[in-house]
């Protein structure tokens, strides 16, 4: 093999060290100290090679390696650098590496293509910081605007347009993150499964053709706080039992839709919190996945449904928040097929796939040819400290790749 599995593994073992929460899983969240100085690290692996680089208006870190066609379209490869709370050092790190390795591999082959090779390292994927996620991705597509950045805030109330200034970006100039679909050749990701498919089944790498659609959705109930002691069952407007009706009946709607689909309500914030008072408000997230798009919508009229019956039957008001809306992506059926032709002649035993799990392949797809593929998870761990690839298996995912956009890019 041309990558070198020592580089890769000092590599995922070095970002892993820029960690807010060390023992404890890794929390890199974007525009952050962590952030800056994995962004550092990786600009200071990139100074080293032939390339251009530079940070577009989203925050994403893009270094330009020139083809012999200047004019020719671009093939993007990379992922995401952020992580989730108390999440895994593999998740997005290792498509971002990828990128890394393949870009040292060409220039230590001397290797000339006739279309430009971007390494792509993009934020706020996850959406750990301010919600919504995807977001160097979306920024790229033009799905982003500057009214997004005041709206979205985190835990502390710091709004994204804030964060950005604090960081030296300037959060008005957002647009200038979209690119041109004509200037594109093709977005390749590889990501790690998330699953146990992969690992149960003996297979090195998953090559993905469809990705599932996901609406993300924040709800807020609103009732009246009173006291638990005094006030009659049936004088209660309870923001928290009213939510649970709704709450209870959404892994119901999930099975009744059928093709797969999935519904998680994943976080739970109840105000004022105490024992003896009864729930004002209430907030909880909802997230909807499946690969057909009637089923989404099918899930999310049901849960429309449920909050205005709760409304009507406890006088409780009720508000939602679209925070992420995606629809179910097909990729391309050419990089696809240069995937299983190049997995042949690496000898690699591959498995053809559904993502079940959201990526910034999926975003891309709306500008530019796309392929993803993915390597074995162990025990199909992922978002916790225990999240863990073999560098070997990662290894056979970036060699893959490399030959891929070697025929993609067209390599002399």
């Amino acid at each position: 093999m041309l990558t070198k599995v020592e580089r890769i593994k000092n590599d995922i073992e070095n970002l892993s060290q820029f960690n807010a929460t060390p023992g404890q899983g890794l929390t890199r969240f974007s525009l952050t100290k962590e952030d800056r100085v994995a962004r550092n690290y990786l600009k200071n692996e990139l100074q080293k090679l032939d390339v251009e680089i530079y940070e577009d208006a989203a925050g994403s870190l893009v270094a330009r390696r020139e083809g012999t066609d200047k004019d020719a379209p671009v093939v993007m490869v990379g992922s995401h650098f952020d992580s989730v709370k108390n999440g895994g050092n593999f998740d997005g790190p290792a498509g971002v590496i990828m990128a890394l390795e393949i870009l040292r591999v060409l220039d230590e082959n001397d290797i000339k293509s006739k279309h430009p090779i971007e390494f792509i390292a993009m934020i706020e994927e996850e959406g750990g910081r301010f919600g919504g996620g995807v977001f160097g991705s979306r920024a790229m597509t033009g799905q982003v605007d500057y009214q997004e950045l005041l709206d979205f805030k985190d835990e502390a109330g710091i709004s994204m347009a804030e964060a950005f200034e604090d960081f030296g970006f300037d959060p008005k100039k957002i647009k200038e993150a979209e690119r041109d679909p004509k200037k594109l050749k093709a977005f390749i990701e590889l990501h790690i499964e998330q699953g146990p498919v992969l690992e149960n089944e003996g297979k090195d790498v998953g090559i993905v053709d469809f990705i599932v659609g996901i609406n993300q959705i924040r709800v807020k109930v609103e009732g009246r706080a009173d006291h638990a002691g005094t006030t009659p069952m049936d004088m209660r407007k309870d923001a928290l039992s009213s939510a649970a009706e709704v709450i209870s009946e959404i892994k119901n709607f999930a099975f009744e839709a059928g093709s797969g689909t999935v519904a998680t309500v994943g976080s739970l914030d109840v105000k004022p919190g105490a024992a003896n008072i009864v729930p004002a408000e209430v907030e909880f997230s909802v997230d909807i996945r499946s690969k057909e798009l009637n089923c989404i919508k099918k899930v999310r009229a049901e849960i429309d449904q449920a909050l205005a019956d709760i409304e009507t039957k406890y006088a409780v008001d009720y508000s939602v928040k679209e925070m992420l809306m995606v629809e179910p992506v097909e990729l391309s059926a050419e990089i696809f097929n240069t995937f299983k032709k190049e997995s042949k002649k690496l000898d690699l035993n591959t498995k053809e796939m559904i993502s079940g799990a959201g990526h910034d392949a999926m975003i891309m797809a709306a500008i530019t040819d796309v392929g993803l593929i993915f390597v074995p998870s162990k025990d199909g761990r992922s978002h916790t400290a225990e999240e863990w690839t073999d560098y070997k298996d990662l290894q056979k995912g970036i060699e893959l790749v490399y030959h891929t956009v070697l025929k993609v890019g067209e390599a002399e």
